[in-house]
C-alpha cells in the first residue's frame, strides 16, 4: 500500500538523511518511525506497487490482466485485495499468514511533485514460488516484470521462475527497471534480464545511464541490439521509443503536478495495453504520455479519472 505525504518542503528529507527522488529499502520499524513523524501533514493511503500499477492502469484502459502477489493478512492487505479487484475485476494475491503487506511511504515535494520513497517491502518479497500462475503465464499474451522483483528474498526465484515460464511458452516479456537504486544495486542482473529474457524494457535516463554507461540516445541503440521495443523516458522532455532500427519520440502532455508517485508505472501500462492492440511505437508511447500526465495531475499512482482514461485512449488508438 502507498502512503502518500505533501511535504511543506523538502528540509525534513535532508533532516531525516534521505536522498530526493529515490527508494530507499527499510524495515517496518524505521517505516512506522517516518509515518508517525510525517502523519500531522496528513496521509493518503492507496494501493501501489510498480508492478501493480502498471497493471491496474492496463485494466482500466480495457486490457484483460491478472497480477500475482502476496500480501498479509491484515487491514492493509485486505484493503489492497479490494482495491485490485475494483480496477480489474479479478487477482491472483497470495495471503501470509504471519508477514504484514508491504508498504511504501511517498514523501511529495512542494515545487515539483517529486517523490521520495520509504519501502518496506513486507510480504511482497517473501512469495516463494508462483505456483499455479504458471498456467496462467503460459496462457498470455505477455508477462510484465519490474526490476524490484529481482533485489532479493524468495520473490526473487518466484521472478525467475515466472520469466522461465514464459520463455518455454514464447509469451513476451516486458521489463520496467522501477527505479535508479534497483540499476544500481543489480546492474549486472538487469543486463543479464534484458539479453536473455526481455522484449519489451522501459527505463528512465537515470535507469539507462546506470545500466549501460551510456547516454540516453546511445543507451537505446546499445540496448536495441538484443531487446526488441525499448523505451527510455526523459521527464520533462517526453520519451523515446526504438524498435526495428527506428526511433520514435515522444511528446509529454502539459499538466498541473501534483504527484509523481507511479507516473512511470502508468507510463508502461499504457504503453503495454496499446502494444496488445497493435499499434505503431509512436502510438504506444502517446498513449502512454497522455496517462502519465494524468497520474501526475493527482495524488496517488493509479488514475482514478476513467473518463480521461477513455478520452486519451480513444484520441490515440480510436476505440479499441
Amino acid at each position: 500500500m502507498d502512503a502518500l505525504v505533501r511535504l511543506d518542503d523538502d528540509a525534513l528529507l535532508t533532516e531525516l538523511g534521505l536522498t530526493r527522488g529515490q527508494m530507499h529499502p527499510v524495515d517496518h520499524d524505521r517505516w512506522e518511525a517516518v509515518h508517525d513523524r510525517v502523519a500531522a501533514l496528513g496521509v493518503e493511503v492507496h494501493s501501489g506497487g510498480s508492478c501493480a500499477n502498471t497493471m491496474q492502469t492496463m485494466g482500466l484502459l480495457g486490457a484483460d490482466v491478472l497480477y500475482c502477489g502476496q500480501i498479509g493478512d491484515d487491514a492493509q492487505g485486505h484493503a489492497y485485495a479490494k482495491a485490485m479487484t475494483a480496477n480489474v475485476g479479478k487477482h491472483h494475491l497470495v495471503v501470509h499468514p504471519s508477514f504484514k503487506t508491504g508498504k511504501c511511504l511517498s514523501l511529495i515535494s512542494p515545487k515539483d511533485g517529486e517523490r521520495t520513497m520509504l519501502t518496506d517491502l513486507g510480504a511482497a518479497v517473501h512469495l516463494p514460488t508462483i505456483g499455479d500462475f504458471s498456467a496462467r503465464i503460459e496462457e498470455a499474451k505477455l508477462l510484465h516484470l519490474t526490476g524490484y522483483l529481482f533485489l532479493g528474498g524468495p520473490v526473487r526465484e518466484a521472478a525467475f521462475e515466472a520469466a522461465q515460464v514464459a520463455a518455454r511458452a514464447g509469451v513476451p516479456i516486458s521489463l520496467d527497471v522501477a527505479d535508479p537504486f534497483v540499476a544500481r544495486t543489480i546492474r549486472d542482473d538487469i543486463l543479464a534480464l534484458f539479453r536473455d529474457h526481455v522484449d519489451i524494457a522501459f527505463l528512465n535516463r537515470e535507469e539507462a545511464e546506470i545500466v549501460t554507461g551510456l547516454e540516453p540516445e546511445a543507451a537505446l541503440e546499445y540496448l536495441s541490439e538484443f531487446v526488441d521495443t525499448v523505451v527510455v523516458k526523459l521527464g520533462s522532455k517526453g520519451s523515446l521509443v526504438r524498435r526495428n532500427g527506428v526511433t520514435a519520440r515522444i511528446p509529454v502532455y502539459p499538466t498541473t503536478v501534483a504527484d509523481t508517485t507511479g507516473a512511470g508505472d502508468s507510463y508502461a501500462g499504457a504503453f503495454l495495453y496499446g502494444w496488445l492492440q497493435g499499434w505503431t511505437p509512436q502510438q504506444c508511447g502517446d498513449l502512454g504520455s497522455r496517462v502519465a500526465a494524468l497520474t501526475v495531475g493527482q495524488v496517488g499512482a493509479v488514475v482514478r479519472d476513467q473518463a480521461g482514461l477513455n478520452a486519451a485512449r480513444s484520441l490515440v488508438g480510436g476505440a479499441s
